[in-house]
């Protein structure tokens, strides 16, 4: 099988250890303004009591309790095939209120504590603000194989250089040249990924060539690595042309939050028809070149109150 050919040329030179499923131990009951706060250092606190012992994940209504009180969640109730996993017994339909009441006292940390979240909880708006919080892990954003690693940006950057071998680049333009020897073939997978070091953040670069509906095309497009309300102090360009014709993509990049298939699938890049981009590649049309090239911009406040002005990293 034919390899293609992938080249960046930057116009400037150029943790986590551990993996994120920690499982948060709280302990002893300090009661304040009537709220239950948990803390810690007890051999059985609250917290331990609402952990599902099947799925290990904290209950929440409606919790099911055995004839004997062994509890667990609904959604492992039917994995359990209605037999309590602690004592065999038959489950029923016995509701604990009692727990689903205490739980209604409880104020938590967030479980993103230990990557610097400082909020504080009541029970059962905890799951809804962890999914938003702004220091959950992100999801490694190299598009190929759904890695499931998971982190910090730190953590991410080093994994994608070493585990992935992935092109690191300083700077806030660049130049690539993408061959594909046969552009008639032209599959899913066929992608690239460069990470940019500009402005002091990190973004990525993905090229690729898939199918849209019936028809090849080629796409490129900027991420940021960080969240949507950040990456929204920056925007980017590319460009992609040849004999006296060009194609200019401008935009705003998006989060990794963001999955790349998302991305992808919504269009929001430079989209590049496999005919245009033939033209572009000159000769015969037998062989795919293209040169694609851009910069990204830091958008800063004009200082009479007007609309943001780009500030381009020379």
């Amino acid at each position: 099988m034919e390899r293609d050919s992938f080249e960046c040329v930057s116009s400037l030179d150029g943790i986590y250890e551990e993996e994120i499923h920690q499982h948060l131990q709280f302990s002893s009951l300090v009661k304040s303004q009537n709220n239950v706060v948990v803390q810690e250092n007890s051999p059985t606190s609250v917290h331990e009591l609402l952990e599902c012992p099947v799925c290990t994940n904290s209950m929440y209504p409606p919790i099911h309790q055995c004839h004997n009180g062994h509890t667990l969640c609904s959604t492992c109730k039917t994995r359990v095939q209605n037999r309590c996993p602690t004592c065999r017994q038959e489950l029923g339909d016995i509701r604990c209120l009692a727990l689903e009441k205490v739980a209604e006292s409880l104020e938590l940390p967030c479980k993103y504590d230990f990557l610097g979240c400082i909020e504080i909880f009541p029970y059962y708006s905890k799951l809804k603000h962890e999914a938003q919080c702004n220091f959950r892990p992100y999801n490694c954003p190299y598009a190929g194989s759904e890695c499931p690693a998971v982190g910090d940006i730190p953590f991410l950057i080093t994994h994608l250089r070493d585990d992935h071998k992935v092109d690191m680049h300083s700077g806030c333009t660049f130049n690539h040249r993408y061959v594909k020897s046969n552009p008639r073939e032209v599959e899913n997978a066929t992608w690239m990924l460069t990470v940019f070091n500009c402005f002091g953040q990190y973004f990525c670069l993905h090229f690729e060539a898939f199918l849209l509906g019936a028809a090849p095309v080629y796409m490129a497009f900027l991420r940021f690595m960080g969240d949507e309300t950040e990456s929204r102090n920056y925007s980017y360009s590319l460009e992609v042309g040849a004999n006296g014709r060009k194609l200019i993509w401008e935009g705003t990049p998006r989060s990794i939050r963001d999955s790349h298939r998302k991305v992808r699938d919504s269009h929001d890049g430079l989209i590049i028809q496999r005919n245009m981009a033939l033209f572009f590649s000159g000769g015969e049309r037998k062989e795919l070149k293209l040169r694609i090239t851009g910069r990204i911009c830091k958008e800063q406040q004009n200082p009479d109150g007007g609309a943001c002005i780009p500030n381009v990293c020379s």
